[in-house]
Formats: C-alpha cells, structure tokens, sequence
C-alpha cells in the first residue's frame, strides 16, 4: 500500500545537515491564510523547517505556494487531518516543535448544506492532532506549542453597540461556528486535562491574493470584472471587521513565538464595514480600474434571501494583543482593498483555474437559484 504520507518536496530535508532543528507543521497551508502563513514562515525564518499538510480539497491550491515551493526549507505532505493513523504517522516521521493548525472547512453557506463535513475536518481533525501532539510530546513538552487558529463567528453576534473580546462568552449560530466553538474547547480542554502547551487565536474576516471565490470580496471582484451580477445577502446590511490576510499571517508569527500558554488572542482588523457598503466602494475602485463609467458596476448588486442564521454583526476588540505581543494592523481597509483588487486583476489566470468545474455548479446552486 502507497505511503499516505508520501511528499512531493524536491529536497530531503531529513538528511540536510545545516536545516536548523525547529520543524513547524503548519495545516491547511495551501489555503488562502495557511498559504500566508506558510510563505511567512519560509521566507522570515530560514532555518526552520515548515511542513505543509493539506488535503488539497477545492480551497486548497499549490499554485498559491509556486514562489516558495523549491525553498530548502519547505515541505508539502498530502493528508486527510480526518485520517488518525495519517497523523500519528506525521508526528513520528517528524519531531515537530509548533503546530500551526489552520486546516477547516470554514465557509457557513457549505456548513449549511453538509454540516457533518464540517464537524468531521473542524472537530475530528483536531482532535486527530491534539491526540497526535500529546503522544508524540509526552514527557517532553517544553518548547512545544500547539496553535490553533479559530474565528471571531464562535462568539456569535453582536448589535450595534460592543466588541468580542477573549472572555466573550460563545454563542455559535451555524455549523460552520459551531464547528469551530467545538475545536476550540477540545484544544482548551487538551491543556488543562493533559499539559499540552496551546495557543488560540480568533480572527475577524481576512481579505487578501489568493482568497478562493467562494467568500465576498474575491466573489464580488471576479463577478465586477466578468459584468456579473453580485449576490448580497438580505439588504446588504451585516456588518463585518476586516482584517489584511498579510496582517494576520504577522500576527499568528508573533503569538506563535512570543504568546503565553493556554491564553486565547483575538485578532482583528479595526475595520467595521456593512457588506453594502463594502460592495459599493469594489464597485467604485473597480469602475475606476476598469475605465467604466461611475456607477455601471453597483448596477450589478443583486440582493438575494438572506442566509440562514446570519449574524447581524462581528467585531474584535484587539487589546490584549496589541498591550500583551505589540502587534496592530498594518494597513487602513481601502489601502488593503486596493492591493487586493490589483493582485485579481493581475492573476487571472489563477482566478479563472479555481473557479472552473464544481465551482460553477456550487455557484448556482448558492445565488442564482435563490
């Protein structure tokens, strides 16, 4: 039977001698925020040796890694997070020191269509982990750290007044929350029933390149670019806070290296925006981009039934992250929006590889049947 573990990296790294000893898996890495994350690490930290775990499913791409992907330092291994033997495998090949563990299902429209994949890769896949990690780390624990990496949607939804801090109590409304609530807890309960060394982060929503068109504003570019109409949910009134994909990949790198055991950092961008609104100005940017007249693209925005269970509000209160580690946002949203749009436009051709096939089907099953 085929090693399930088999990688496609070109170097040995095992046999490497000047390859410092610090190994970080990093999981999801060929994702959009994992892709980040791992280019960061590969690139900042040189001595590193970063594994890239990823099940390559319709958000994961190795075109989003083709800069890094002959770096000496990088490795990718193919893997289910769903299949134990697969990761208790991993941890013994390897003698990893961090765990950077992005790997989820994460989009709430999915959740709602097939909620048990989501509690299978969101849920079970982490504990498939954390399992893995307490027995690979047993008696062995110092300088290890697990990270997992989680969202602001577990805290639920707020009004129009107050921000999600790290003692917000939880209050999932969909799958894809709920999920994600549930791996947290076992990451919690992983600490204090077995020592294993973790951090958590919760993040607001990430923009940024090589964001899979599934999620708003990769959505709402592409369909502005190809004159399509432009799905809003409801009357376009949900407010989110909007954090710089590159952002958070510097913000997981601090907590990762200088965080405190056992403690939860919320990350966010200071960006609230309704989607409405938040359309509109692509709609401005990209009229201006695209040398059409003011207004022709909003005249796209097509309002759609509202998605069930949809929270009114997100917004994180990034204090202690700020007070405690010293990181803050780097860019203002319209300066962020305007590097995103220009990275859609300029790479086409990776827009039109990831949304051919199952994506036109997943597309019209979600909006234009509606």
């Amino acid at each position: 039977m085929p090693n399930p573990l088999k990688t496609c990296n070109f170097t040995d790294l095992e046999k490497n001698p000047t390859l410092s000893k610090i190994k970080i898996l990093v999981t999801g890495g060929a994702g959009f925020i994992g892709s980040h994350v791992v280019r960061r690490l590969v690139n900042n930290y040189p001595d590193y040796h970063v594994v890239n775990l990823d099940k390559l499913t319709y958000a994961g791409n190795l075109a989003n890694l083709r800069d890094i992907e002959h770096k000496p330092n990088y490795q990718f291994v193919k893997a289910d997070i769903v299949d134990a033997a697969a990761m208790q495998q991993l941890f013994t090949e390897h003698d990893f020191q961090f765990v950077v563990h992005l790997a989820a299902e994460s989009h709430v429209d999915r959740s709602i269509s097939n909620p048990i994949e989501f509690v299978m890769t969101n849920v079970v896949g982490t504990v498939n982990l954390l399992n893995a990690a307490r027995h690979a780390w047993k008696d062995r624990m110092d300088g290890r750290r697990f990270y997992h990496v989680s969202t602001d949607e577990v805290y639920g939804s707020l009004g129009d007044e107050g921000m999600f801090t790290e003692t917000t109590a939880y209050d999932p409304h969909s799958p894809y929350s709920a999920s994600k609530a549930s791996s947290d807890h076992f990451v919690r309960a992983y600490h204090d029933t077995y020592g294993l060394p973790v951090v958590i982060s919760n993040c607001s929503n990430n923009y940024g390149s090589y964001h899979f068109p599934e999620k708003l504003i990769p959505l709402a570019i592409n369909n502005i670019v190809n004159s399509r109409p432009i799905p809003v949910y409801g009357a376009g009134e949900n407010v989110r806070d909007w954090l710089w994909v590159e952002d958070h990949a510097r913000a997981i790198d601090v907590i990762l290296h200088t965080g405190k055991n056992g403690e939860t950092y919320n990350i966010g961008g200071h960006n609230e925006w309704k989607n409405i609104d938040l359309i509109r100005l692509l709609c401005r940017i990209l009229d201006k981009k695209l040398n059409r007249n003011t207004g022709d693209s909003e005249k796209l925005i097509t309002f759609v039934k509202d998605r069930a269970g949809h929270d009114l509000r997100y917004a994180i209160d990034a204090t202690k992250l700020k007070n405690e580690l010293g990181w803050m946002p780097s860019l203002q949203f319209e300066e962020g929006l305007e590097k995103t749009v220009d990275w859609y436009l300029a790479n086409q051709e990776w827009l039109n590889q990831v949304t051919s096939g199952d994506y036109k089907n997943y597309y019209d099953s979600q909006y234009t049947k509606r």
